[in-house]
């Protein structure tokens, strides 16, 4: 199955062409059962092959057991993304990021690519007080145009904060986890796995609910 025709192939070409260094693309599956496993790794076939700045790299989540462990990945499909150097970002996308999700995948490429968005000297100012470890859980699906805001919110924050890991986890894919997080709407974002909200909310809402494990 092919996921991108040469139109779509074009326009992330030029998208793309606005990378500043290379970005490693660590992609954890496993043989089945896993329900997107062989669509993920066709896809990002398919997707790095419109740009020389992104490298490929197909892992096993048993016999690469030590790297999955060495970036947190549980899941599979799991896309963890490396900056040139291959210095771990401490983000990752948990299913296939196609759909509307195809958007906070390119801006997560963007971001650890160099090509680096400014956050508000307020938010920047109190993201550099968040001390403490802070996971953040982004539920999402693919049909959803206003998860991929919450994703690249999430995602930035980790990248500007060591104490930081985000997740985008596609709520259908793993279902059971949406289940044990009792997602029935989405975005649905779960900060180390107590505090939640849903919907796109600004880096107000996202810090706020973080604040609240620093009391």
């Amino acid at each position: 199955m092919k996921y991108l025709n040469e139109e779509v192939k074009n326009q992330l070409s030029e998208i793309l062409s606005g990378m500043k260094d290379e970005v490693n693309i660590l992609v954890f599956t496993k043989e089945e059962p896993c329900e997107t496993c062989e669509e993920t790794r066709d896809f990002l076939n398919e997707f790095a092959s419109v740009s020389n700045k992104l490298n490929l790299e197909m892992l096993d989540i048993k016999t690469d057991a030590l790297k999955a462990n060495d970036y947190n990945v549980t899941l599979t499909p799991s896309i963890v993304l490396l900056d040139k150097e291959r210095n771990y970002k401490r983000i990752k996308f948990n299913g296939i990021p196609t759909g509307h999700e195809i958007n906070s995948f390119i801006s997560s490429l963007m971001e650890v690519s160099g090509n680096t968005s400014e956050l508000p000297a307020d938010i920047s100012e109190r993201l550099s007080k968040i001390s403490k470890p802070m996971n953040i859980k982004v539920f999402v699906t693919l049909s959803c145009p206003h998860c991929p805001g919450a994703v690249e919110k999430a995602h930035k924050l980790a990248l500007e904060n060591n104490n930081i890991e985000a997740d985008m986890i596609e709520a259908q894919t793993f279902y059971d986890l949406s289940e044990e997080y009792n997602v029935s709407s989405v975005p649905k974002i779960v900060i180390n796995d107590k505090h939640e909200f849903v919907g796109n909310q600004s880096f107000e809402v996202f810090l706020s609910e973080m604040e609240k494990e620093l009391v």
